[in-house]
């Protein structure tokens, strides 16, 4: 049977490939994804992407008491420094979360150095661009052994 892991990705990430390429980079989230799959062929790669931040806290509580999942990549966009909500439904769950960002939010605006659900992931990978989501598949493959 595959381990199956959710990508779930946050507001405005359905833009990728178009919104601020000096920034995110030219590669569409379906390329990442398709990638990801590619990479990762004996793992079972779901993907949600929403601009509501609702959808994504119904999509944590849905996978993260599924022990199918071996967890959870979460690119949370803008609600990853706004949205006490997203960390609460974080915390609340099973299955562990790996927080990721393709840009190196260190290096960007003041707001976006602090993260709300940092502390409730397993770990955070930034700046690292596509190969971000690959990193953190890896580090779920390798926590279920």
């Amino acid at each position: 049977m595959n381990t199956k892991i959710l990508i779930l990705n946050g507001p405005n990430l359905n833009l990728l490939g178009r919104r601020q390429p000096e920034v995110y980079g030219s590669t569409t989230l379906a390329d990442i994804v398709d990638g990801l799959r590619d990479s990762f062929p004996s793992v079972d790669i779901v993907h949600f992407q929403s601009n509501c931040e609702g959808a994504l806290i119904d999509k944590i509580h849905e996978v993260g008491y599924d022990d199918s999942y071996a967890g959870i990549v979460l690119n949370a966009g803008a609600y990853t420094h706004t949205s006490l909500a997203i960390a609460d439904a974080i915390a609340a769950i099973e299955r562990p979360v790996v927080e990721v960002h393709l840009s190196n939010v260190f290096a960007r605006e003041e707001i976006r150095h602090r993260s709300l659900i940092a502390p409730v992931c397993r770990g955070s990978i930034s700046g690292f661009g596509v190969q971000s989501y690959h990193l953190a598949v890896q580090a779920l493959i390798s926590d279920r052994r």
